[in-house]
């Protein structure tokens, strides 16, 4: 005979395991669906992104190439699809797949908060140009309209992203930037960096690895199958047409002005020199370029190089009358100018 005690310890025991699975939103059945629905929401809002992007390039989208992006097998994408269909979001026929104006505005939606969260890492955070793509990937789905509009507003309502793709209004307006590949630009013909295309990731990273970005004055010198070379801001740059082909430039209009005197990177000045900042790079943003300004590096300030590690990095520069120590890279962010003794 089982004692009352114990029994009492089974039904409750078997209580709690109930409670536990089936407990109204906390329970183990409640999070998983909860999670089921979220998963789902992310692939609908992820192949409304890939399906809207397609039809901006003028290119139709395939069962396969939509799985392929989504990483889920073919016949999942087709349940996805029918879905979508049924919630309003899509059109099939014939193959073809469109998107409906209630898809299109939540594809721009996503895309709109996508970029607006990259454009807030670049500005606002410490992360590493190869890192937004991915971290607006996580923030992309989770941001509200009213979210998304105060974001925009912080950031003082920015047109285009830090690779330079356009930010949809929250109207759904976009403002293009027009540019043609590197690879078509003729020889020795100004032109400036619009956009730099930030997937696959591998080849992103190479671009950055250059030191590329939107605004970047470049020329092509050489073209051939195997190679582009081609000047950026007083670099010498080699690529593969493959990876040339995620950046997009736009003809600049030369005029006759008179060509300041070019500046150098403050990594360049020897030790026992001292030169007179003139801008920081494009490239130093977020927490790096606030720090810089904290430390009183800004146009105008004198700065000396006065002493160099053993192993030569960091060197440690005269920075309004104190000494701080700045790695090679750090002071490769800072451009100047030297100042010439006068004997």
């Amino acid at each position: 005979m089982v004692q009352p005690a114990i029994a009492l310890l089974i039904a409750a025991i078997i209580g709690g395991l109930a409670a536990l699975i089936w407990w109204p939103e906390k329970g183990m059945l409640a999070r998983w669906q909860l999670a089921n629905h979220l998963t789902e929401r992310v692939l609908q809002e992820d192949a409304l992104k890939y399906i809207h992007k397609r039809d901006m390039k003028g290119q139709s989208c395939t069962l396969e190439s939509i799985a392929g992006t989504l990483h889920i097998s073919t016949n999942e994408t087709a349940v996805l699809l029918t879905s979508m269909q049924n919630d309003g979001f899509l059109i099939m026929e014939q193959g073809a797949i469109h998107l409906t104006p209630e898809g299109r505005d939540t594809a721009l939606h996503i895309i709109r908060a996508h970029r607006l969260w990259e454009r807030h890492l670049a500005e606002e955070t410490g992360y590493a140009e190869t890192e937004w793509h991915a971290q607006a990937d996580l923030h992309e789905h989770v941001l509200s309209p009213d979210e998304v509009d105060a974001l925009a507003s912080r950031l003082g309502n920015p047109t285009h992203d830090p690779h330079g793709d356009p930010i949809p209004t929250a109207s759904g307006e976009v403002e293009v930037h027009g540019g043609q590949l590197l690879t078509q630009l003729p020889l020795d013909t100004p032109a400036t960096i619009v956009h730099l295309e930030d997937e696959p990731d591998v080849v992103y990273a190479q671009l950055v690895a250059e030191g590329l970005y939107p605004g970047m004055p470049v020329r092509v010198t050489e073209r051939s199958a195997e190679r582009i070379r081609f000047w950026a801001n007083g670099d010498e740059h080699m690529l593969a047409p493959m990876i040339a082909n995620n950046i997009s430039v736009v003809q600049t209009v030369v005029q006759e002005v008179i060509e300041p005197e070019p500046d150098e990177l403050l990594s360049h000045v020897r030790v026992g020199e001292t030169a007179v900042v003139t801008k920081l790079a494009p490239t130093c943003r977020g927490a790096e370029r606030r720090r810089f300004m904290d430390l009183g590096i800004l146009p105008g300030t004198q700065i000396t190089a006065e002493i160099r590690s053993p192993g030569g990095d960091p060197t440690g520069y005269r920075i309004r009358g104190a000494v701080i120590a700045l790695r090679r890279e750090q002071a490769g962010q800072i451009r100047v100018k030297r100042e010439v003794n006068s004997e």
